[in-house]
């Protein structure tokens, strides 16, 4: 009597590129806080970590659009959610770098306009990160 087992394999992101990709949340989500912070404290050390988390954000969406250049060559069947993927963290990236720019002014001058940012730059990053999650689900061929 044989025993036949049938695994399914859930071929996922690349562990880094998921790292990369998760990290980017935490630290916008960290900026929005801060931001919010600073609005009702008017204390100056806030809106400089949101001016550093803000910059931590945009290397780790930067490395992560790297592995999504290089996940969009490599999908096969599913390139048009990859483009998606591709084209949201480029947009979480521009709009993060105008945040950045936003936040190089002085405390006084980058509200409410910075705090505005944080937070549309926070759902793009959560977007992005649900999309990149769910690249491949279960059954999928790498």
């Amino acid at each position: 009597m044989t025993a036949t087992v049938e695994r399914t394999v859930r071929s996922g992101i690349h562990p880094l590129h998921a790292v990369l990709l998760a990290g980017t949340i935490p630290l916008f989500l960290g900026a929005a806080l801060s931001d919010y912070l600073y609005s009702t404290s008017y204390h100056i050390q806030w809106s400089t970590f949101s001016s550093w988390l803000i910059a931590g954000g945009l290397v780790f969406t930067g490395f992560a659009i790297l592995a999504a250049i290089i996940g969009l060559f490599r999908a096969h069947r599913r390139r048009g959610i990859s483009l998606i993927y591709l084209c949201l963290l480029l947009v979480t990236w521009i709009v993060g770098f105008i945040n950045a720019l936003t936040h190089a002014r002085d405390a006084w001058a980058m509200m409410p306009t910075g705090f505005v940012l944080s937070i549309v730059v926070t759902v793009l990053a959560c977007a992005a990160t649900w999309i990149g999650f769910s690249l491949r689900s279960a059954g999928d061929k790498p």
